[in-house]
């Protein structure tokens, strides 16, 4: 193994090297506290990022609190999947809480969030159903081989289209770039993401994706759209886009819960 100056991307072998730390450690500080903190008898795990979103999903019939296993809320549906949110946003905080939750048993994990638009066809409030993920990130790179893109569960991400069809709503696949750097988006990268067939930006993606295929469980992401990167314009609490989280919600909890069957 080549040695890295400082600062460097990580060796293109680190997805191989074995860690110092282990999320099992986690797992026995919280059952050590909490004897019941298990979630292998779940279908699975949706991440939230809006806290409008997730006070809506609190709020469905038959949801109720779980304590703090994770460092995050946690919250059960009546169809048993678990609800995590209010752990931050971006590809380092959704990969350390996805670490934690398949720690505690979890079998699967869906990521709902909005995203921004890279082409003037997509308008705030429709739907994306996540394909690959354009690695722009750094997570993904300490959990996978070298590589462009990070994909999710084909089979997942199926239920997940048709969740979202079940309810009447027409999502569709994009490709997506995950970034860590919100304020440092360019027209430079945009030009050049849109012409490899990237539609969307997101945050948490392709790290989600990256964590959840290291530990050989199945992920899938979907977006609503917020705003444009090609139309800029100051983004608003715009009603179509969160009736399109509450959509997305619904069609995961839907894709989540046919896992069981």
């Amino acid at each position: 193994m080549t040695t890295q100056a400082p600062g460097a991307p990580p060796p293109a072998d680190k997805h191989l090297l074995p860690s110092l730390t282990d999320p099992a450690e986690h797992a026995t500080y919280i059952r050590a506290r909490h004897p019941g903190a298990d979630l292998a008898r779940s279908p699975g795990v949706i991440l939230l990022y809006q806290s409008s979103l997730a006070e809506h999903a609190a709020r469905r019939s038959g949801t109720r609190p779980l304590e703090r296993w994770v460092s995050a809320a946690l919250h059960r549906t009546a169809e048993g999947v678990v609800l995590c949110s209010g752990f931050g946003r971006g590809a380092p905080a959704a990969g350390l809480i996805v670490e934690q939750l398949i720690s505690l048993g979890a079998r699967a994990v869906i990521t709902i969030g909005t995203a921004a638009t890279l082409t003037e066809t997509l308008h705030p409030g429709d739907l994306m159903i996540c394909q690959d993920a354009l690695r722009g990130e750094g997570l993904s790179h300490h959990y996978l081989p070298p590589g462009r893109y990070a994909s999710p569960d084909p089979d997942l991400t199926d239920r997940l289209e048709a969740g979202a069809a079940t309810l009447g709503a027409a999502a569709c696949r994009v490709r997506a770039w995950t970034t860590d750097a919100l304020y440092r988006e360019s027209a430079t990268e945009v030009q050049q993401y849109s012409a490899e067939g990237v539609v969307a930006a997101d945050m948490e993606a392709a790290g989600v994706f990256a964590v959840a295929r290291y530990r050989q469980v199945p992920a899938a992401a979907a977006f609503a759209v917020a705003d444009s990167l090609v139309k800029r314009l100051p983004r608003g609490d715009g009603a179509r886009t969160k009736h399109g989280l509450e959509i997305l919600l619904a069609a995961a909890v839907r894709a989540l819960s046919c896992r069981r069957e």
